[in-house]
C-alpha cells in the first residue's frame, strides 16, 4: 500500500512540476493562523458581513462543524468531522453559531529564529490530490517540549463576493495530522525526519482548480511554532 501511494505522489507531483510549482518555496511564513468554525446550521454565518476578516500575513482556514441535524443542516454539504478534531485539540466547544480563534506563530514572529516549515501539493487526479507537508532540518526539541503535532489541510480558496461570502475564505475540505518526535528511539541506521506526503480526497462540491494547502506544526502545549501556505506558480 505505501508503495502505491509513494507512486502516486510521485507521478501527481512530477506532473505539477510540468504544468505548475505549487509549494511555500518563496513565500513569507504567517504570523497568525485564523480559524474560524461556523456551524452548519447557521448558513446566515456564513454571509455576516461582521465576520473577522485576516490582513497581512495572517491566515485564514474556515472550518464548518457538523450538527447534530446532519444531512438537513443547511451547510452539511461543506461540514467535516475534521473541524471537530481540530476544536478538541484547541480545548473548545462546537460553537452553536461562529467561533475564531486566533493563535500567533510564534517562530514567524520579530527577532525569532523561524523553522523551515515547507508545503506543497501536486495537481487533482482521480479525486484526490498529493501533498506534503515537511520541516527540514530538524530542528533541536528541548526535552520537555513533547511531541509536536504536524497539520496539514486542504482548503478550497473562495474570493470575497464569491459562493455568497463577504470576506475571502479558506474553506478546510480535508486535513491529517501527523506526530513528530525526534526524542523517540531510532536505531543507528534511521535519522528523525519530519515529513509527511498523503494523497488527500477532494470531497463532492469542491472546485479542484481553488484547491491548496496550509499547514502549521504545534507543541504539546498547543503553541503553533511554524505555518506555510502553498501557492501556484507557473512552470518555467
Amino acid at each position: 500500500m505505501k508503495s502505491l501511494l509513494y507512486l502516486f505522489c510521485l507521478a501527481t507531483c512530477a506532473l505539477a512540476q510540468a504544468q505548475s510549482f505549487c509549494a511555500s518555496d518563496g513565500e513569507r511564513a504567517p504570523v497568525a493562523l485564523v480559524e474560524r468554525f461556523t456551524s452548519a446550521d447557521c448558513e446566515a454565518c456564513w454571509s455576516d458581513a461582521s465576520t473577522p476578516k485576516t490582513s497581512g500575513r495572517q491566515v485564514a482556514i474556515d472550518w464548518i462543524v457538523p450538527s447534530a441535524r446532519g444531512d438537513d443542516a443547511p451547510l452539511s454539504a461543506a461540514a467535516s468531522r475534521d473541524a471537530l478534531a481540530r476544536l478538541q485539540a484547541l480545548g473548545r466547544s462546537a460553537p452553536a453559531q461562529a467561533l475564531t480563534v486566533a493563535s500567533p506563530v510564534t517562530g514567524a514572529q520579530a527577532g525569532a529564529k523561524a523553522l523551515p516549515l515547507r508545503a506543497a501539493h501536486g495537481l487533482p487526479f482521480n479525486d484526490y490530490i498529493a501533498a506534503s507537508v515537511e520541516m527540514k532540518p530538524v530542528p533541536v526539541m528541548a526535552p520537555d517540549s513533547g511531541p509536536w503535532t504536524a497539520w496539514l489541510v486542504l482548503v478550497e480558496t473562495i474570493a470575497a463576493g464569491q459562493d455568497g461570502t463577504p470576506v475571502a475564505r479558506n474553506l478546510a475540505r480535508n486535513a491529517l495530522q501527523s506526530i513528530w518526535d525526534v526524542h523517540k528511539q531510532l536505531s543507528e541506521s534511521e535519522q528523525p525526519q519530519f515529513f509527511e506526503s498523503r494523497p488527500m480526497y477532494i470531497p463532492p462540491g469542491a472546485h479542484p482548480e481553488r484547491l491548496r494547502v496550509v499547514a502549521w506544526v504545534q507543541d504539546a502545549q498547543g503553541r503553533v511554532l511554524a505555518a506555510a501556505q502553498s501557492r501556484c506558480k507557473p512552470a518555467d
